[in-house]
């Protein structure tokens, strides 16, 4: 079968999968101002609200928890089929809705697949890259959610014009039930492209199946040549670590309790949490009350600027998160969010008023902005460099560094357990936003804005850089001794096992499954 060998084109594909985690974060937030969804499930904000949209997450995840176990035994590329194929039959369940059971159904059962795809993509895209563009490359898994928001929020933007648009109280169900089966088309595209990428080499090399390693390897990085110089260090360093990791014991479960990695584990678990913590999700989820409740008269056109940004911002990370590496831009990026978030409230506070009840379209908003066009221009003005910066920073940062920092042997159960971190908090905030937008209204803005600073001062305490090292090279980053601040020795032990190759210092020969050096 015919194989695509590029690397840029494998991780661009593979990140579709991501695009499934954009499809879920904006599925609800087009359809919630629209008359179709709130007279035929009838439902307007509340818990019901936020056990609906928070089910998918709930899903995820499960899908998650399970990932790990279809990765390890069945291949990562198999596991992101398997993804799509459930995502596709979650999307039908979802369009065919009849009610509220079957539609929290659906969601739960595309959330599964949503789930084992945003852990397994950025460990397939990892384990594929070459260490100088890992950054890059699977920075485009969060390029792909963010364009997946994107799209899907502009089906949903387009479908609510249906018969007559979104306040005629007539409007045909056509209106969620559009965007609900488009969806399945990507998946589908997703999961027959999958067959026309390789496997992974450094989970080729975990099932002993060496000879197709080394040719992934040489397709991958030497044209072909098996003998290239940077084909056969980077074969020498993943026999290595995989001789090092069995004897070490780094590939049950048990391996993430083991001091050296639960430190690991704990780190990426909460860079995962506070992703979802810093407030992002809010801007996604329920924009359209925030628009509501900051005044904003054309909710759906106002807020599809904000998704346009998140998509236009995520190409400077993607273009140079190897050049100014990981830790600063988690730094940086919570420190704004912490800001904007903090003025947010502090506006709301000021310039708002108790909802006085009015307008029955307005009862799940308990605080409004009223007549005062400048403030709520202010207000959405912050929402945007929000999004714009989460998109450049966390964004992307926080899926990259959990996928690189862990052996071969355990980094699909740990990003597994990372991943299902970010769903967990994803869920539970699905669930409460609605409540918090009726019973603490503008004082919600400050909690997160804490979040913000909590994360902060963990990022500086305890996260490391990781730039230019190989996935190999990790056990040396974060076995160092060195306060996490005080940054990692350049270069890579790669690159100069690689120049000892080429220029003969260091000859290596491959024998079966191993090398010699001669």
């Amino acid at each position: 079968m015919y194989q695509i060998y590029s690397v840029y084109a494998i991780c661009t594909f593979a990140a579709m999968g991501g695009g499934l985690f954009g499809f879920d974060i904006s599925s609800m937030s087009g359809v919630l101002a629209t008359s179709a969804y709130t007279n035929y499930f009838h439902v307007n904000g509340g818990y019901l609200q936020g056990a609906i949209t928070g089910s998918m997450a709930g899903g995820s995840f499960f899908g998650t928890l399970a990932s790990s176990f279809i990765a390890d035994k069945m291949s990562r590329k198999t596991a992101i089929q398997i993804a799509a194929v459930i995502w596709i039959v979650g999307s039908i369940f979802q369009t065919a809705a009849n009610g509220i059971a079957l539609l929290v159904f659906g969601r739960v059962v595309a959330g599964i697949g949503a789930g084992i795809a945003s852990a397994m993509v950025p460990v397939y895209q990892a384990e594929i890259a070459p260490k100088e563009i890992r950054g890059r490359v699977v920075s485009l898994q969060q390029f792909a959610i963010t364009v997946g928001i994107l799209v899907q929020y502009f089906i949903q933007y387009g479908s609510s014009f249906v018969d007559g648009g979104p306040k005629n109280p007539n409007q045909s169900t056509l209106a969620f039930r559009i965007p609900w089966g488009i969806q399945i088309f990507p998946a589908t595209l997703l999961a027959v492209g999958m067959f026309f990428v390789p496997y992974s080499p450094r989970w080729l090399a975990g099932q002993d199946r060496w000879e197709e390693a080394i040719r992934v390897l040489a397709n991958l990085h030497g044209h072909g040549d098996i003998g290239h110089p940077k084909v056969l260090a980077q074969y020498r360093e993943i026999e290595e670590a995989m001789t090092f990791e069995r004897e070490a014991g780094h590939s049950a479960f048990k391996a993430l309790t083991q001091p050296r990695m639960l430190n690991r584990v704990i780190l990426t678990v909460s860079i995962q949490m506070w992703s979802q913590l810093c407030g992002m999700n809010v801007m996604m989820y329920y924009i359209v009350y925030m628009m509501q409740a900051a005044g904003v008269p054309n909710l759906l056109l106002t807020a599809s600027i904000q998704y346009i940004l998140n998509v236009v911002l995520t190409l400077p990370a993607i273009l140079f998160i190897d050049t100014w590496g990981r830790r600063p831009s988690l730094l940086y990026g919570a420190l704004s969010m912490m800001v904007l978030l903090f003025v947010v409230a502090a506006l709301e506070a000021v310039y708002g008023v108790p909802n006085p009840r009015t307008d029955p379209s307005l009862d799940h908003i308990s605080w409004l902005i009223m007549d005062n066009p400048p403030i709520s221009r202010a207000i959405v003005a912050c929402s945007y460099l929000f999004v714009s910066t989460f998109a450049v920073t966390w964004g992307p940062t926080s899926w990259t560094y959990a996928s690189e920092i862990f052996p071969t042997g355990i980094r699909a159960k740990a990003v597994s357990l990372a991943t299902a971190s970010n769903w967990a908090w994803n869920c539970a905030l699905a669930f409460a936003v609605p409540t918090l937008f009726q019973k603490i209204n503008w004082r919600m803005y400050i909690v997160f804005a804490v979040f913000n600073m909590c994360a902060f001062v963990q990022v500086w305490l305890t996260v490391r850089e990781t730039k230019g090292k190989t996935l190999e090279e990790m056990e040396e980053v974060f076995e160092s001794g060195r306060p996490a601040w005080t940054g990692v020795s350049r270069g890579s032990r790669l690159d100069r096992l690689q120049r000892d190759i080429a220029e003969g210092t260091v000859k290596v020969r491959l024998i079966g499954r191993r090398y010699e050096e001669l």
